[in-house]
């Protein structure tokens, strides 16, 4: 992006608050040692066992708590009184989490809700539940929040819930803010973390958009296809639609308008790629890891289930680019000008082993933070086996990884911690069930009627927070449903997670397209309803699994192969009807004919699938056969200024 361009653009809406940068030298250097200690720490514990669940989760919080107040003040730049008010909710943070760990025995020894709690368990358990709220405002806005003092106010005003036992459940136990959502944080978000640190640290990135610039460059919208393809690779270095867009966007957009795609489109195609590396295996976003936890499977089983949907996703992404490129006659860049894959392999290949080795290490049933831990370890050490990679790597690479991971888990760990308040309220007050037997209700006992009323809710609690926390509210309300109605537990699971991921790429509020969009100029309903149009894909398929779990991977190798084959042509279709353009551009009726055909392929089944592949063959004659008659052109486009 041109320094003109940086000057102009408009302002990013992100997901997260900006940190702000300590202004004193011994403020950076208390943060750098604590961020440092917090990573050393879960690295420590990664590889050699965690401590019991509330001494390990108080301790991941507590060091999060610790930075969040001194990289988040409650007024930047304000005077002492501000900075003494900081300096209270610090000192609070210590205590409630102290508290816990002083009295740990007489706490897991006493009778849960039986017990009378202690004045200071009382006093320590509002000052928790407060501190929480006000840590998440500053880190992520005042969605989570909100949504966190809805569920406390229904607790106590609307329920025979009382007091002490609401205050048990959410201090005290592990249903709460120290719940199993705080313990993925603690466990695998920290360590998978730290490996994007330490990748984005030996220069990956860069490795990422030279090998997606040799495969894709030369082709048809190369530069869109480059965006696919490495905006799926920076997926395992970042779980965030937004910080994909700011890494890749830059490099990306200006390529894809300089060789002629409208500035709408190309902001939608990097939102959409990346908004797609949360669920792209094998390193997915943090709500993956909360899916694992809450089925009790092995992260692999659940990036397992999301191999599929996640091809078909970019599948989707890929042939858009390619349709709307061939629609109107866009070029690649030149072979001259591209590196050549043969040198990127040699030259920079080698930095892919810490991704393969933890793709390996998944697969033969090693633990998912170990593979991670494992997978960091190696990546400095990559770098520094070839000359071409070894410039710039130092002892200070592997501190500021150390430190960058540990801030970079902030966010999440806040997200976690104030999601346990939402859980804890749902649990001990049987909301539910109660909330299961509306969608039920309101359904009629239609599934599809409840996928439907789940997928709005998705879309709509994605709006206002990260995937994560919106993923584990759905959990906790809406899944319940589905699975009592007939979805496969793994489906309904998967389902939440999606449209809680696809809320980055919806209008009205889609961050990822604010954020790509700005880096292109281009208006955001333009691009935002353009990235719909991209990832359209990513709406149906969640559907279609529910019903067919053989595009989880569930079921018979026959039926999986079956259905893969089936819905990746269905998926080509959806994009040429989305784009109009298949083998020439296509007409009103073949465009209706190809989007009836994708729904028909996508959806497993015989009888569909004989039909989805006859209304492909008449569109085709018809593209043929007209194709035939049509006067040889070449076709012109303007270059995007």
């Amino acid at each position: 992006m041109t320094a003109e361009e940086k000057e102009t653009a408009t302002p990013i809406k992100s997901e997260e608050k900006a940190a702000t940068t300590p202004q004193s030298r011994a403020l950076k250097f208390t943060v750098a040692v604590i961020a440092i200690v917090m990573s050393l720490y879960h690295m420590y514990v990664a590889a050699f066992g965690p401590p019991e669940a509330m001494i390990f989760r108080g301790s991941h919080l507590l060091f999060a708590l610790t930075l969040m107040f001194l990289l988040y003040p409650l007024k930047p730049g304000g005077g002492w009184k501000w900075r003494i008010a900081d300096a209270v909710l610090l000192l609070g943070s210590w205590a409630f989490v102290l508290h816990i760990f002083l009295n740990y025995q007489a706490i897991t020894n006493r009778i849960i809700y039986i017990d009378e709690l202690t004045q200071l368990d009382k006093f320590y358990a509002v000052v928790a539940v407060l501190i929480i709220l006000e840590a998440t405002r500053r880190v992520l806005g005042w969605a989570l929040p909100l949504t966190a003092l809805c569920f406390l106010i229904y607790a106590f005003f609307f329920t025979n819930v009382q007091a002490p036992v609401l205050m048990e459940q959410l201090y005290l136990s592990t249903e709460g803010i120290f719940g199993s959502t705080l313990g993925v944080s603690a466990s695998y978000v920290m360590l998978f973390v730290l490996f994007g640190a330490f990748m984005e640290k030996s220069g990956t990135g860069q490795l990422f958009m030279d090998f997606a610039l040799s495969i894709t460059g030369h082709t048809a919208g190369g530069p869109g296809k480059v965006s696919v393809v490495s905006s799926s690779l920076f997926g395992t270095v970042s779980g965030s639609a937004v910080a994909n867009v700011m890494v890749d966007g830059p490099m990306t957009i200006p390529l894809m308008k300089r060789t002629g795609f409208r500035p709408p489109f190309a902001a939608a195609v990097e939102a959409t790629a990346s908004t797609g590396g949360q669920i792209m295996p094998p390193v997915m976003g943090a709500a993956a890891f909360v899916m694992a936890e809450f089925l009790a499977v092995p992260y692999a089983t659940v990036a397992l289930w999301a191999v599929i949907p996640a091809v078909m996703y970019y599948m989707s992404v890929f042939f858009a680019v390619h349709f709307e490129a061939k629609r109107y006659g866009l070029h690649g860049v030149p072979k001259n000008e591209l590196p050549a894959f043969g040198h990127v392999m040699l030259s920079r290949g080698h930095l892919f082993i810490p991704i393969v080795t933890i793709f390996i290490g998944l697969t033969m049933g090693y633990s998912a933070p170990l593979c991670a831990l494992v997978g960091a370890l190696m990546c400095l050490p990559m770098a520094l086996l070839r000359k071409s990679t070894r410039a710039g790597i130092s002892w200070r690479s592997v501190l500021d990884a150390l430190e960058e991971g540990a801030k970079n888990t902030l966010a999440v760990a806040m997200a976690c911690a104030c999601a346990g308040i939402v859980i804890g309220c749902v649990t001990i007050t049987g909301l539910g069930i109660v909330f299961t037997q509306i969608v039920v209700g309101l359904a009629q006992n239609m599934l599809p009627l409840a996928l439907i009323l789940t997928a709005i809710a998705g879309i709509v609690l994605g709006m206002g927070m990260p995937t994560t926390p919106a993923y584990i509210v759905m959990v906790s309300l809406l899944v319940p449903a589905l699975i009592k109605l007939g979805a496969p537990t793994p489906a309904a699971h998967m389902f939440a997670f999606y449209f809680a991921i696809l809320s980055a790429i919806t209008p009205p509020v889609a961050l990822a397209v604010f954020a790509a969009a700005s880096l292109a100029k281009a208006d955001l309903w333009e691009a935002g309803w353009a990235a719909v149009r991209i990832g359209a894909a990513g709406f149906i398929v969640p559907f279609m699994f529910v019903f067919e779990p053989s595009l989880l991977m569930i079921g018979p190798w026959t039926d999986i192969l079956h259905s893969f084959f089936t819905a990746s042509i269905g998926v080509i279709c959806l994009a040429a009807g989305m784009f109009g353009y298949l083998h020439r551009r296509a007409l009103l009726w073949e465009r209706i004919l190809l989007l009836i055909a994708a729904i028909l392929l996508i959806k497993p089944g015989l009888i569909t699938d004989l039909i989805g592949f006859g209304l492909l063959a008449v569109v085709l004659v018809s593209q043929f056969a007209l194709r035939r008659n049509e006067p040889h052109h070449e076709v012109k486009v303007l270059q995007a200024d």
